[in-house]
């Protein structure tokens, strides 16, 4: 009996229209694949160098500035501000604010501020001016009698940065009192900023004064020798919130 052998099977091909289509799939998919990573070279770059970034705090609120958001370079070399002490409601439970001028401490370690404070304690409002060189203990300035209402005019700078002597000045225009210390400090320089603090006394932080608003004025930060606003450079406004995201 002859048995005839099935033909062996050929590979199958598209039909040149279905190859087309295909081909055109392919190409789509490159396509898109490059205009995203096209915006993700051009859009990425803007997103995190931002001159105008927000932050999230419990204990500060205000303005820091810098040379650059990612990458500040040491190059702040003053800060300026004024205020108006602003008058504490007083509580039964203990409360503290504070109103600074600083040099450092957003990025790092280190920080000098010059400063008044507005609490409430022992049932009656307390009111005080000092500076800090953290991590040393804040030194209050019995030389300076701040009462509400008086307008204060801070200033830090450098004198030498070779010896890293910086000034710190502090004036109470109102009562036409004033103080100014030379110290050696090896700052960062690396931001400045114009804060309100909820302070943390102890390791603890304390209650937020009620001190109703602080306004500032003549803010100016000298960077790489331009002196400026806030808005002159790439800063970040704090914004303060308490665990009930108020």
């Amino acid at each position: 009996m002859n048995v005839l052998a099935a033909p062996s099977e050929q590979p199958s091909e598209q039909p040149p229209t279905e190859r087309r289509r295909t081909a055109y799939r392919v190409l789509l998919i490159v396509l898109l694949a490059s205009l995203l990573l096209l915006a993700l070279v051009l859009v990425f770059p803007l997103l995190t160098n931002s001159r105008n970034q927000h932050l999230i705090s419990s204990d500060w609120s205000g303005y820091t500035v810098a040379s650059d958001l990612n990458y500040p370079q040491p190059r702040v070399t003053s800060v300026n501000g004024s205020w108006t002490v602003p008058s504490v409601d007083v509580s039964l439970r203990d409360s503290f604010s504070a109103a600074w001028i600083g040099i450092g401490g957003q990025f790092d370690g280190t920080l000098i501020q010059a400063e008044t404070e507005q609490d409430s304690t022992s049932g009656q409002g307390t009111y005080s001016a000092w500076y800090e060189l953290l991590n040393s203990n804040a030194v209050t300035l019995d030389s300076l009698s701040v009462m509400p209402g008086d307008r204060i005019t801070a200033s830090i700078s450098i004198l030498d940065p070779a010896t890293s002597i910086w000034s710190i000045e502090i004036h109470d225009a109102t009562n036409e009192q004033s103080f100014q210390k030379n110290v050696s400090y090896p700052s960062s320089m690396l931001s400045a900023e114009w804060i309100v603090e909820r302070p943390t006394i102890n390791n603890r932080l304390m209650t937020l004064a009620d001190f109703g608003q602080v306004t500032y004025t003549g803010c100016t930060a000298t960077i790489s020798s331009t002196v400026g606003t806030a808005s002159s450079f790439p800063h970040i406004q704090i914004i303060m919130y308490n665990r009930q995201n108020t």
